[in-house]
């Protein structure tokens, strides 16, 4: 079943499989422990092309970084308008190798997908294992990318997923990530107490 949020572009180079596009799988991960959000992109590190496409803003973008972390970007590419973080600017990716399968287009009321990472850095496993004892969830963005058009992400809205289990090993990261789950979420989602509503109180 095809994904209505997939753009035209991006559905083409699915189905022609041209060999001067290239299909750019990232991730955002968020928490509220992490100073910044963790971006990955599944390609190698590369500055040069992400530079003579975004000219004087992705070149900003890499002289923000240490030497050694903008050694490591595989991608700069501008984020949705309605992104949870840096809305509509251009971020970097770090280049680093990780599997996952998207969900199906079904109607599973709540999907799951298992990700691996491997070649992690202690930074990133450290981050995650102090994220996974935490209250607060861990949410995951995929935005899929042509190499042709880092002006935006091909699928509009991109996939939000929720890590329910996190294993770090100082080598590799498997988690399994779920959709939000919609379908059970209490509607309306307003509770009445009698602070808001002093009429309940006998």
């Amino acid at each position: 079943m095809p994904n209505p949020a997939l753009s035209a572009a991006i559905q083409e180079a699915y189905a022609s499989a041209p060999s001067d596009v290239v299909i750019l799988h990232t991730l955002e991960i968020r928490h509220p422990s992490f100073t910044d959000p963790i971006r990955v992109v599944r390609n190698f590190a590369d500055q040069e092309t992400w530079t003579g496409m975004g000219g004087a803003e992705a070149e900003a973008v890499l002289d923000a970084l240490s030497p050694e972390d903008r050694d490591m970007i595989g991608l700069v590419a501008r984020l949705e308008a309605d992104a949870p973080l840096n809305a509509g600017e251009m971020v970097g990716f770090v280049a680093l190798a990780f599997d996952l399968d998207l969900p199906p287009v079904d109607t599973i009321p709540a999907p799951e997908i298992t990700v691996t990472m491997d070649n992690v850095g202690r930074e990133i496993t450290d981050a995650l294992d102090e994220a996974a004892t935490s209250q607060d969830r861990i949410e995951v963005t995929y935005r899929p990318y042509l190499s042709t058009d880092i002006e935006g992400p091909q699928m509009d809205p991109p996939i939000t997923m929720i890590l329910t289990e996190v294993e770090a090993t100082p080598l590799t990261v498997t988690a399994r990530a779920r959709m939000l789950d919609i379908g059970n979420k209490a509607f309306p989602s307003i509770f009445y107490r009698t602070t808001e509503f002093p009429g309940l109180a006998r």
